[in-house]
């Protein structure tokens, strides 16, 4: 089938594009140099962050841990129980002997050795072996669901570290063209060609830039320490600046999502792995009817005497049919529900798949106007209203009222592509495209 993620090969950037990523890349000031031997190479992308964390992160660890040991539960399921050994001292006290008393073997009136081996009934030791083997498969399905929502937790906050740079970024550049504004309202407030108003309102923009810009700083660290923290290092372990992650499918295959999220979710599989478990559960229960066996031997040795041999056969009689009935209808309870967990999951899948496609395809919309039609329009304006102030016709505030509504629509640009982006990657949680 194919895959409803899939980039058409026209989808590429284009060289102007390219240009600005580059210069958005070499600009954003991260503390490592490009090419720098120190330069860290973890952190640059979502996947070399997910596969450091299949073998760091504790919690991913623990999951495989207790996975293994479903898995050797298997073969002591099926098992004979463990023989017992009993020894018998009867006339301990001599009385017939007329001999002080004695807990010696040999020393008594009668020594008796047995072996008593337990069998289970026909069938119990088979049916104990499946159910072992339906929870090492549900828990295989719980680790893989673990391992769903690390990943999916690792690529969500490494998109908002992406974003924090890219906007790191912007602001950057946002400050840059503040301040030459600044400089050119100085000098015409030199030559009094613009009021003190004018230059003091700019400065309160650059004042507000520079506020906005170390919330960013800020953010952009705690986003940092938080991936080390899924990773297992030190809150302040080195990362690579993040690089551009892949574009954006342009449309989804909403039939083949929501099919693969019935089929193919993580909650699902442990939800439908956990019926197959509540099914030899109940087998077991019923098999329990049939009564269990006890063979064994006993080596009879009086103080005077010759020894024998006796051979023994028990047979476990179930009485207790009240307990019995209640344990039944107990797996017929959990066996509902089983089924019912596993029916909440879909629909629990569908309907956050259903949000998460939406929020995408609104995210590909609202992207889509922005860079064809708000962000040039607002590009075309600040390039009208320089010019025009240079020319006198419109005032200084207009200049400003320009550029701020620019970075304004560059930064909403970015929000909307990382909601755009978060919600694909909620998508593929969902689907259980995140291996």
């Amino acid at each position: 089938m194919k895959s409803p993620f899939a980039v058409p090969s026209s989808h590429l950037l284009r060289p102007a594009a390219l240009a600005l990523v580059v210069a958005l890349t070499l600009g954003s000031g991260t503390a490592w140099t490009q090419g720098s031997p120190d330069t860290p190479t973890l952190g640059s992308s979502p996947q070399a962050l997910i596969e450091y964390a299949r073998h760091s992160n504790p919690g991913f660890a623990a999951a495989r841990a207790e996975a293994s040991a479903a898995q050797e539960r298997v073969t002591p399921a099926g098992a004979l129980p463990d023989p017992t050994f009993e020894v018998e001292l009867m006339d301990a006290t001599n009385t017939m002997s007329g001999r002080s008393a004695s807990l010696l073997p040999g020393q008594v009136g009668e020594t008796r050795y047995r072996i008593t081996q337990p069998l289970p009934g026909w069938g119990k030791r088979e049916l104990a072996v499946k159910a072992a083997e339906a929870q090492a498969t549900q828990a295989d399905a719980m680790r893989d669901t673990s391992w769903a929502e690390l990943a999916a937790k690792i690529e969500t906050l490494w998109l908002r570290y992406y974003a924090a740079d890219r906007e790191l970024v912007l602001n950057r550049e946002g400050l840059t063209l503040l301040k030459s504004l600044e400089e050119l309202s100085l000098a015409r407030y030199e030559l009094g060609l613009l009021p003190q108003q004018a230059v003091l309102r700019m400065q309160r923009e650059i004042t507000a830039q520079r506020l906005a810009l170390v919330e960013v700083e800020q953010r952009r660290k705690g986003l940092a320490a938080g991936l080390n923290g899924l990773l297992g290092r030190a809150h302040d372990a080195p990362l690579a600046a993040p690089a551009d992650p892949a574009p954006l499918p342009e449309q989804l295959e909403a039939g083949a999502l929501f099919e693969a999220a019935a089929s193919a979710n993580p909650d699902v599989n442990a939800a439908a792995y956990g019926i197959d478990v509540a099914r030899a559960e109940r087998e077991r229960t019923y098999q329990d009817r049939l009564p269990d066996f006890a063979v064994g031997v006993r080596n009879n040795r009086p103080d005077e005497g010759k020894a024998s041999w006796d051979v023994m056969f028990e047979v476990m009689i179930p009485l207790q049919q009240s307990s019995r009935r209640a344990r039944e209808r107990e797996a017929e309870y959990m066996l509902m529900a089983a089924e019912a967990r596993r029916e909440d999951a879909r629909a629990r899948a569908t309907g956050e798949l259903g949000i998460a496609w939406s929020m995408y395809a609104q995210g590909r919309e609202t992207l889509r106007l922005l860079e064809h039609a708000l962000l040039p329009q607002a590009q075309a304006t600040r390039d009208a209203s320089q010019a025009a102030l240079s020319s006198g016709t419109v005032d200084f505030d207009s200049v400003i009222e320009a550029e701020r509504q620019l970075i304004d629509i560059r930064t909403q640009r970015l929000k909307t592509e990382l909601d755009t982006r978060l919600a694909l990657t909620e998508i593929k949680k969902l689907t259980g495209d995140l291996k």
